[in-house]
């Protein structure tokens, strides 16, 4: 039996809600709250895909992931640990390597969809 491929329109995957102030020592600036659909979970809980929404903040980026990230509204910047800062807006696509060190900011609110491969989880 084959595996069907998962639709993010049509599929209405697993909702979640993060108060991301709820982390210790995460936050960096506001009050951040994310809303996740998530649509794909691997087996070993290693790989993730979804769609994520975030209210304006600035927080530590998470480590031990690869991230593929699509924007599909709002703005964002990631400002590495060495002060280099990459803005995307809508239609910027992009990829966070594990090891990234350095921070995500909000500017607007942003929803993007998402791949991520999480080395802890495995």
């Amino acid at each position: 039996m084959s595996t069907p491929v998962i639709n993010f329109s049509s599929n209405p995957g697993t909702p979640g809600k993060r108060r991301l102030a709820d982390l210790p020592d995460r936050v960096v600036e506001g009050d951040p709250h994310h809303d996740t659909i998530s649509h794909f979970v691997s087996p070993d809980g290693g790989t993730l895909a979804g769609v994520w929404t975030s209210t304006p903040g600035k927080w530590h980026a998470f480590t031990d992931r690869d991230e593929f990230c699509y924007i599909v509204s709002g703005h964002v910047e990631l400002i590495s640990d060495t002060g280099e800062v990459q803005s995307f807006r809508p239609g910027d696509a992009f990829l966070i390597p594990n090891g990234f060190r350095g921070f995500w900011n909000v500017i607007e609110t942003t929803t993007k969809h998402y791949v991520i491969r999480d080395y802890a989880a495995t």
